[in-house]
């Protein structure tokens, strides 16, 4: 078996100082480490437990099919505090049959990113 001692998310957007600006200041995303020089340096961001790494660039837009989550204390401020940022949601917060709060937004790429908080009385709350 392989023993996995860290993980991250890679990203090699269009734009890249495009979409350091919108992961750094429009979600404020901390960065834990930076590497290189240039436009396609690499920037390493804190995502909780696992890290978003964007660095290089790619010729197109990603296919469909990757999706960030990212679980939020409360994903009515984070809706308020992104909409005044100028972020475009492409769905509002609710509440989903499987007991999560939703909102979905997209980066500058169209990368879907689903913003979700976790209700106090939900299982993922509990450790049996």
């Amino acid at each position: 078996m392989v023993h996995v001692l860290s993980s991250r998310t890679l990203l090699r957007p269009v734009d890249p100082e495009r979409s350091r600006t919108f992961y750094g200041e429009t979600l404020g995303l901390d960065v834990y480490r930076e590497f290189g020089t240039g436009p396609e340096r690499g920037t390493v961001y804190f995502l909780g437990g696992g890290f978003l790494e964007v660095s290089g660039r790619a010729e197109r837009a990603p296919s469909p099919g990757i999706r960030l989550w990212l679980q939020v204390a409360d994903v009515a401020a984070a809706y308020d505090e992104l909409r005044a940022r100028g972020v475009e949601v492409v769905r509002e917060p609710r509440q989903e049959p499987w007991g999560l709060i939703e909102m979905w937004i997209t980066d500058p790429d169209g990368n879907d990113i689903v913003l979700v908080e976790v209700p106090a009385d939900h299982p993922l709350r509990y450790r049996p």
